[in-house]
């Protein structure tokens, strides 16, 4: 028996959790799961509040089951998860942030997405008056030979989020890099309790706006799940043709400024015009360049015409021809290898402690991909490859990259010969009322996010939780550019490209 599955006989089963199990359980239990987390028998997926209890999603690495246990917190106080586990630092401190409920044992103290401005503590929980403080937030030191502070941000130059970045460096070499996110916290989960599920479906469209049919495609199978409603078959072909084109569009786009950042505006300029076809193509199938709105709880909202189907065509015939050319142009270039090969590199060991999932786990020897494990549909009956690397470094995570857009156009292909005729929507009718609860797991461009619904019995949102891939692949770009110059943090910053948006929520 496996870690999770003798884990799951161990806590009281919720009712109407679907399509995953989850339990109840007590303080023994939690440490014994966090335990095993730490020791690799699991991987932590997520951990979150409701405001009454605390939740933790962790999966079996290779089964694929997921289980979501849950402590309640009558005294708002849980055991620490990242004293043993450090990847659930950040989620932990944001509990404490937003809902007042105090990590015990927790190594940090700080504040995270409370940057002292909201005018209020615990704006979920007991919501006090507190008056705006200044920004006093103490970074962490570092000790050894001479060394310098860089402050960067949390404005930057261009159009970029914002976000903090403090490096001490020994000369031009980094020893230590510290983030302070948070700049872009927009009060998600505080908007979603009580929402209708149409609005709250916008909202998580909007969580972060690269991967709105990712997040979108998460919202509506977690709801599907609470109100145990399947959409059509033509509409779940149709969410995996927009998950793909989405990819394609920020892998071209990721391609060119990795290459851009290494001084080679040329590979740039052309993934760009790439990058621009997909969006075009996206609109025309859609109507709109980043399907937005697109996919809704029970289907998606448009059809695809004729016109879309030969836009989509030409689109694949174009990328086979052009994109090649492209990929041995990078491959060619010794001055562009020079800036992208050994630097920035994540040892496997360190992306599978944090679950790192996408184009930043696959490309340091981690083959984790929500499409095929757990797995959903139209996924799992479609053949195509989890590209794998092992060095783990800037050029290891651009061929990952270029290995997915040829497998997204292999999936494009497959998804316009075998999407079938008819309805594009479900209505809920009856399942509409009712209280249920849903979680689900997608694969978008960065990696897998999480989404857990909570239906109240008039079919609102009670409560939701969006776990972005970022939130556990930013830790790791501090790890990865240590020892590497200042001047490579844009390569390898780029080439992680972690979303400022979708971790402050």
């Amino acid at each position: 028996m496996t870690f999770v599955a003798a884990l799951e006989d161990k806590g009281r089963h919720v009712a109407g959790h679907r399509p995953w199990p989850r339990i109840v359980v007590d303080t023994d239990t939690w440490r014994q799961a966090v335990l095993g987390i730490a020791a690799g028998q699991a991987t932590l997926l997520g951990l979150w509040s409701d405001g009454e209890a605390v939740h933790l999603c962790l999966s079996g690495e290779t089964s694929g089951k997921l289980l979501v246990i849950s402590l309640p917190c009558p005294d708002k106080r849980f055991p620490s998860v990242a004293q043993t586990h450090p990847p659930a630092l950040r989620l932990e401190r944001t509990i404490r942030d937003l809902y007042g409920i105090e990590p015990e044992g927790c190594p940090d103290a700080r504040r995270w997405l409370d940057h002292g401005r909201w005018g209020l503590r615990h704006p979920l929980g007991a919501a006090e008056a507190a008056e705006p403080a200044g920004d006093t937030y103490a970074f962490h030191t570092a000790e050894g030979p001479p060394l310098h502070q860089i402050p960067v941000g949390p404005v930057h130059a261009g159009i970029i989020e914002p976000g903090h970045f403090r490096f001490h460096a020994n000369g031009e070499t980094v020893v230590r890099l510290e983030e302070r996110l948070g700049y872009v916290h927009k009060g998600i989960d505080h908007l979603m309790a009580g929402a209708p599920r149409d609005r709250a479906a916008k909202l998580a469209g909007r969580t972060s706006g690269d991967s709105t049919v990712a997040y979108a495609l998460g919202f509506a199978q977690a709801v599907e799940a609470a109100l145990d409603l399947a959409p059509s078959a033509r509409a779940v072909w149709l969410r995996a043709l927009m998950a793909e084109l989405e990819r394609l569009a920020n892998h071209f786009g990721d391609i060119g400024a990795i290459c851009n950042d290494a001084s080679f505006s040329l590979m740039h300029a052309h993934c760009s015009i790439l990058r621009e076809h997909v969006l075009r193509v996206s609109e025309t199938c859609f109507g709109h360049r980043l399907m937005m709105d697109r996919i809704v709880p029970g289907g998606v909202a448009t059809d695809l015409s004729k016109d879309g189907i030969a836009a989509i065509r030409t689109l694949i015939r174009t990328a086979r021809r052009r994109f090649p050319r492209l990929v041995e142009l990078y491959d060619n270039t010794a001055s562009l290898q020079n800036r992208t090969v050994t630097t920035g590199i994540l040892k496997p060991d360190l992306a599978r402690q944090y679950g790192a999932g996408g184009v930043i786990g696959r490309a340091s020897g981690r083959s984790w991909d929500a499409r095929k494990l757990p797995g959903y549909a139209p996924y799992t009956s479609m053949v195509f490859d989890i590209p794998r690397r092992d060095q783990g470094d800037v050029d290891a995570r651009v061929w990952i990259r270029i290995e997915e857009v040829r497998q997204s156009l292999t999936l494009i292909d497959q998804i316009l010969d075998r999407t079938p005729e008819g309805s594009i929507l479900t209505e809920a009718g009856a399942a509409s009322r009712g209280k249920g609860e849903g979680l689900a797991l997608v694969e978008g461009f960065r990696g897998d996010i999480l989404v857990w619904v909570r239906l109240n019995a008039n079919g609102t949102i009670a409560r939701c939780h969006l776990r972005d891939p970022s939130w556990l692949q930013w830790p790791l770009l501090e790890a990865a550019i240590e020892g590497n110059i200042v001047a490579d943090f844009p390569i390898c910053n780029k080439s992680f490209n972690c979303s400022y948006s979708g971790h402050d929520l």
